[in-house]
């Protein structure tokens, strides 16, 4: 994290242990002790969002840190009640897959891809910036996890985009217009009802939700094991550097 931020204006988004997902009291002292280690090391907290998967419990602790200043990106967010949870916590910033969402419905309805337009996790997305826009939260959306440039474009006026190298090349070398997709005064004349969440609420869409449920657990899984191989890697080096 410190030598990205060496490199890269802005901020990082530096990830809680995924197995602790469902611990609100276990998620907010890891991130205390990564903010520390970042005091340590000379870099602000406010350079550095804690990554935190948008589960019930991983909510809470955002809401939880935000009160004391730390800021929280919000990640693994399949749903719009998952959003809105977010949002309601104050979390500075959400990461919705785009990609990830679709991967799924074209598994699950059998096709081969869809129109932009007509994509999942763009309209997703798009359902998601027009709530925060139309009902004022503060809460960045950034889209991310995309699978081709049909999908970024067809966000464009998002708050943030997550864009891989590869798709940067081929948007590099599109030519003309890009029109503006999403926008706050668009957004303002959505026909989006206010949804008022609290644990029940939000634990039942998340179980009336079949994709969130499962990709949410999916995400958490393959974090989770993506940790387990980072311990056994440095485990390894440190023997090695021991004989």
């Amino acid at each position: 994290g410190k030598e990205i931020l060496a490199t890269v204006p802005g901020r990082v988004s530096t990830e809680v242990d995924a197995r602790l997902s469902f611990d609100t009291a276990a998620t907010i002292a890891r991130a205390e002790q990564l903010i520390a280690l970042y005091h340590e090391a000379g870099v602000d907290s406010s350079r550095i969002l804690i990554k935190i998967a948008a589960t019930w419990e991983g909510i809470r602790a955002a809401e939880a840190l935000e009160k004391k200043g730390l800021h929280c990106n919000l990640t693994l967010m399949f749903s719009l009640a998952q959003a809105i949870g977010a949002a309601d916590a104050g979390a500075t910033l959400i990461s919705p897959f785009v990609g990830r969402i679709m991967d799924w419905y074209k598994k699950a309805e059998g096709v081969n891809g869809y129109a932009a337009a007509d994509d999942p996790g763009v309209k997703s997305v798009t359902t998601i910036y027009q709530y925060f826009k139309k009902f004022d939260y503060a809460t960045v959306v950034m889209g991310a996890s995309f699978r081709n440039i049909d999908e970024i474009t067809q966000l464009a006026g998002c708050d943030l985009l997550t864009i891989a190298p590869a798709l940067m090349e081929e948007l590099q070398a599109c030519e003309g217009e890009l029109p503006r997709r999403l926008s706050p005064e668009m957004a303002r004349e959505a026909d989006i009802e206010r949804i008022e969440l609290n644990e029940a609420r939000f634990r039942w869409l998340m179980n009336a939700d079949a994709m969130a449920t499962e990709k949410l657990a999916e995400g958490i899984r393959g974090f989770t094991a993506d940790t387990l191989k980072l311990e056994q890697l440095v485990e390894d080096i440190a023997r090695q550097k021991a004989a």
